[in-house]
């Protein structure tokens, strides 16, 4: 380590002590310091571990959990950036808050890197391998349409063309684009054959090869699933990885079975299950036995602001976050599993972090919700208005919609809830302003 790599070290890692000791702690900071005085301290920080860059649009902090309590299993010094603080200076701060390898030994990085940040990273991280998660409309005012995301992540691998690239392999992005890179897939078989037909507003259908609409032997959810088209024989790339049965899938967990072995998590969804599925192969690529996953499994916990559970007074309240439309039809459709009657909080912000344009609302669809036991409706956030006016276009009873101006009036109205179960959903400022003020009146932990 030369002088320079040196003193951005000591400086980062005084910062970090600095802020976790005095305050309630930073997570990019210190690596925004440390880059200052060494601007390729990445490389010098990140060479003694096998590094797996997990990215995508939807499930990156829930991927990267699962990854790393599955390795935790087989290797002794694992490093992750828990917080989802995803782009350089946080992933700086990673490195920096770990302490320091034996000597001659290596460790592994498991890192959720956001899709903007892959281009000032990848080099420096030098991974062994990546994870393709998905790729869903998002943040059209950062990103752009699904092709240019998926170009970046492209693009990306090709500067590591030794490394493996993982990738859902439902996904007809991820076979589109030749790669120098090994690739391995993963997916879902867990049903026979049959003709499906995509929902007519799915992005990413069109055959890449001749441009006419892909059709589907099976279909999971948006664009995924067993994809062929009739035309020009592009299909979906055999898998090495498959989710083959569903077991169980409630509000609270999902039970599923991945080539002969059953696994549970203790959150529901499909799209939580291809979170597991891509861990697992992440985890077998590694080495890892299917026994040894599954007790890795078994101790993985919630993720802060996605289905999170907690106690406000004698009310149940699950925090959701909702960022695309894809991600936010998932959501609907796992709070649809509860029977009960229900409030629902629905807290819209357009800060850069979630996506300034938040026309996004209106492809999700939430006309579905009219069938659902919403007792009462509160919106909140910085788009208040935009939020009340999407629902009573899918058909809410516009009386039963009640506008709040603050998080405090948010709390507050679930303090006062006539029905013991509370939806939130909220964007990803929303979802942390909201958590800092439930975490000073003693509802969560920090």
């Amino acid at each position: 380590m030369t002088l320079r790599s040196k003193l951005a070290t000591g400086v980062g890692r005084l910062t970090r002590w600095a802020l976790t000791t005095f305050t309630s702690g930073g997570s990019s900071l210190p690596g925004k310091l440390a880059l200052a005085l060494d601007p390729n301290l990445l490389a010098e920080l990140a060479k003694n571990y096998d590094v797996v860059i997990i990215t995508g649009t939807n499930g990156k902090t829930l991927t990267t959990a699962l990854t790393v309590h599955a390795l935790a299993q087989s290797y002794d010094h694992i490093l992750t950036n828990p917080t989802g603080s995803n782009m350089k200076q946080g992933i700086v701060s990673t490195f920096l808050s770990a302490p320091a390898l034996p000597k001659g030994q290596r460790g592994v990085a498991v890192l959720e890197v956001d899709e903007g940040s892959l281009k000032h990273v990848v080099r420096a991280l030098a991974p062994k391998a990546f994870v393709h998660t998905n790729v869903f409309r998002d943040q059209m005012d950062r990103y752009g349409e699904i092709y240019t995301i998926y170009k970046l992540m492209a693009d990306a691998a090709k500067q590591v063309p030794e490394a493996t690239v993982i990738a859902n392999g439902d996904s007809p992005l991820f076979n589109s684009v030749a790669l120098p890179n090994r690739r391995v897939y993963f997916g879902f078989d867990h049903e026979e054959d049959h003709e499906v037909t995509p929902h007519y507003n799915t992005d990413g259908i069109l055959c890449p090869e001749c441009q006419h609409i892909l059709h589907y032997h099976s279909n999971t959810y948006a664009n995924l699933g067993k994809y062929y088209c009739p035309h020009c024989g592009f299909k979906r790339p055999d898998l090495s990885y498959r989710v083959t049965a569903l077991e169980e899938l409630a509000l609270t967990h999902s039970r599923f079975v991945i080539e002969g072995h059953e696994y549970a998590i203790p959150v529901a969804g499909l799209y939580n299950i291809y979170n597991a599925l891509a861990a697992y192969s992440v985890a077998r690529e590694f080495g890892v036995s299917p026994e040894a996953i599954e007790a890795g499994f078994k101790q993985a916990e919630r993720v802060f602001g996605r289905q999170e559970f907690f106690q406000v007074g004698d009310k149940k309240v699950l925090l959701n976050l909702v960022k695309n439309p894809v991600g936010l039809d998932q959501v609907l459709a796992l709070i649809k599993l509860d029977p009960e009657p229900y409030n629902l909080v629905a807290i819209l912000n357009n800060r850069y972090a979630d996506g300034t344009d938040v026309s996004w609302i209106w492809d999700g669809h939430y006309e579905q919700m009219v069938d659902f036991p919403i007792q009462e409706v509160y919106t909140a956030g910085m788009r208040v208005k935009d939020m009340t006016k999407r629902l009573e276009v899918a058909g809410l009873d516009s009386e039963r919609i009640h506008e709040l101006d603050s998080l405090e009036a948010v709390v507050a109205a679930i303090e006062a809830s006539t029905t013991p179960h509370i939806h939130i959903l909220a964007t990803y400022t929303a979802m942390l302003d909201l958590r800092k003020l439930l975490v000073a009146k003693g509802y969560l932990k920090q």
